[in-house]
């Protein structure tokens, strides 16, 4: 099989036009927080909760699937349970994928040489070409540079992409990130790597009218000033926002994150979308799914209204 020869940057571009959203669903599965009809006993194997955490993503999938344009499964969440867990990962990535949804991987690796690419074979290339199969990929940088050269250069073979960590929503990301360096923040100098690797992909790729690069940025809702300043500092860039409802983000603060076109970031939900059934808000609801498709909707509704996303 064959990759998409349309950069993932355009790719994206697309599916959110299409969709007239940038809402991305976190996929997060918790044993703790799956519906009861979901729940497995108390003693069950790694290998039938890897199983519900499966039938729990799928049926997500299946609700956001023609409203939203991407899905961010967390690898940890099923990593956690082994083999059984990865297994489940990689058939939750084809079942999001062949309904047409663009998948980020949030594993956020990060090494060295041959280790850097081992990481980017295994995860980067949808239709065949990895075997996790997904579109995109979050990635840390803080080795340095050349822990960032191998998922550039496999991006670029498989027309896919990566987010890169640059301010990330934690509220212990100052220690590291916020730190000053020769005039610039840890943030900026890596906002500045990023920003001339998608502004010379958009330059080599003009022809496909496309402004935005295939190498983002992960930016968090919940520092709306840096935010807005980052967003300044990589025009060219695809923005990765998490940190939006639970964590405290609003509509109204990642506003800076969009161009006048409603285009230039999505936004991820995760918790506040696949366990809308918890809350008090959509409860009376009759099933779970029905939970999950209001909370989506709603969040596109809020960003509809309060951001440039109206425009799309």
């Amino acid at each position: 099989m064959t990759q998409s020869p349309i950069p993932f940057g355009n790719q994206l571009a697309l599916a959110v036009k299409e969709k007239r959203n940038p809402v991305c669903v976190g996929l997060d599965p918790r044993l703790a927080s799956l519906p009861p009809a979901l729940m497995p006993s108390s003693d069950a194997s790694h290998t039938e909760v890897a199983e519900a955490f499966e039938k729990f993503c799928n049926e997500i999938i299946d609700v956001v699937s023609p409203i939203v344009p991407v899905v961010k499964p967390q690898v940890a969440f099923f990593e956690q349970y082994g083999p059984a867990g990865m297994f489940a990962l990689q058939r939750v990535i084809a079942y999001a994928s062949s309904k047409g949804l663009l998948v980020i991987a949030d594993a956020k690796r990060g090494d060295i040489g041959t280790t850097a690419e081992a990481y980017a074979q295994a995860f980067l290339g949808s239709k065949g070409l990895s075997p996790f199969g997904a579109d995109c990929l979050t990635v840390n940088p803080y080795l340095g540079e050349d822990s960032l050269t191998p998922f550039v250069s496999r991006s670029r073979e498989t027309s896919t992409g990566i987010f890169v960590l640059v301010k990330t929503s934690n509220p212990g990301s100052g220690f590291i990130q916020d730190l000053q360096v020769n005039g610039s923040t840890i943030s900026e100098r890596i906002a500045e790597w990023v920003q001339s690797q998608s502004a010379a992909q958009s330059v080599a790729q003009l022809e496909t009218d496309m402004k935005y690069g295939s190498i983002g940025a992960v930016v968090g809702a919940t520092y709306p000033a840096q935010l807005a300043s980052l967003r300044s500092k990589m025009p060219n860039a695809w923005l990765l926002i998490p940190g939006y409802g639970a964590q405290g983000g609003t509509a109204k603060e990642i506003g800076a994150g969009f161009d006048s076109e409603g285009l230039g970031a999505i936004v991820n939900n995760s918790r506040g979308i696949i366990f809308a059934h918890q809350s008090e808000k959509y409860r009376s609801l009759p099933t779970w799914q029905m939970a999950v498709e209001a909370s989506t909707r709603d969040m596109i509704q809020s960003l509809q209204s309060e951001t440039s996303v109206k425009n799309l």
